[in-house]
């Protein structure tokens, strides 16, 4: 592939995920990530930069297994290979999901990690990119867990510019649809965490309440979790809608960030 300057980016090796939710790696191919880790006030963030100096950030929030999870590694470094410097905070501060864990026990897991209660993370992320890092345009993607976490930063921080979810969206409130700044929902057609019912309605709200540029799209055939995985480790059917998406996302935050 290549990044926004046309420049080729070579996909780096990853290995095949298992559907969602279920999360049982297997095998995996070692991932070495191009970043390095660096303490932001009271958590840990892995932080990749691209080859030239950028006041452009975007700040990756993981998906359920945490920020040391190498399929989310890898998308904080694709996005520096784009041309902004990445972060990915450990939200979880050392207790994510995994995969030993027992599926019985996740509601109760979720209870003590609420996507809702970001805020006091994203705001030393962000006083520590503009103070170390000089960033002055920042954005937000996120994944799953990390998706729902956007959709709830994209209504309460106007600090950020604009905001990708992945198959991630706020349900327990009514008070969700007046976003502050560009949003862009991504899901899949066959996501069984996100019905089509619910996504549709979020649309409407949207259309209703919403006073800024939002955009919601679905990928056909695609499930829970699909654009994170490695192309080459996919059905050969389900490369262009991995490789759209995440053009897509390039594309929203390059017009807002």
């Amino acid at each position: 592939m290549t990044n926004r300057h046309g420049v080729y980016i070579p996909v780096f090796q990853m290995v095949e995920r298992v559907p969602p939710f279920l999360y049982d790696v297997g095998e995996r191919t070692e991932y070495k990530p191009l970043g390095h880790e660096e303490q932001v006030e009271h958590i840990n963030a892995y932080i990749c930069r691209p080859s030239f100096n950028t006041d452009k950030a975007v700040i990756v929030i993981h998906d359920i297994l945490g920020w040391q999870f190498p399929d989310t590694r890898y998308m904080v470094d694709l996005v520096a290979a784009q041309g902004y410097l990445a972060i990915c905070p450990d939200f979880f501060k050392g207790q994510p999901w995994t995969t030993t864990d027992h599926w019985a026990d996740f509601a109760d897991w979720l209870k003590k990690h609420d996507p809702t209660k970001v805020d006091r993370e994203t705001d030393a992320v962000l006083k520590y990119l503009k103070e170390q890092y000089g960033a002055k345009k920042i954005g937000v993607v996120g994944f799953s867990w990390g998706g729902m976490a956007v959709h709830h930063l994209m209504l309460t921080n106007p600090e950020l510019q604009t905001g990708v979810s992945f198959y991630g969206i706020i349900r327990n409130t009514e008070d969700r649809y007046n976003l502050l700044n560009p949003t862009f929902f991504i899901f899949g057609e066959k996501d069984h965490t996100i019905s089509l019912k619910q996504i549709t309605l979020l649309e409407e709200k949207l259309k209703q309440y919403c006073q800024v540029p939002y955009f919601l799209k679905v990928y056909p055939g695609q499930v829970h979790g699909f654009a994170q995985f490695k192309p080459d480790d996919t059905k050969p059917q389900d490369k262009p809608y991995i490789e759209q998406a995440r053009k897509d996302m390039f594309d929203w935050i390059e017009k807002f960030v």
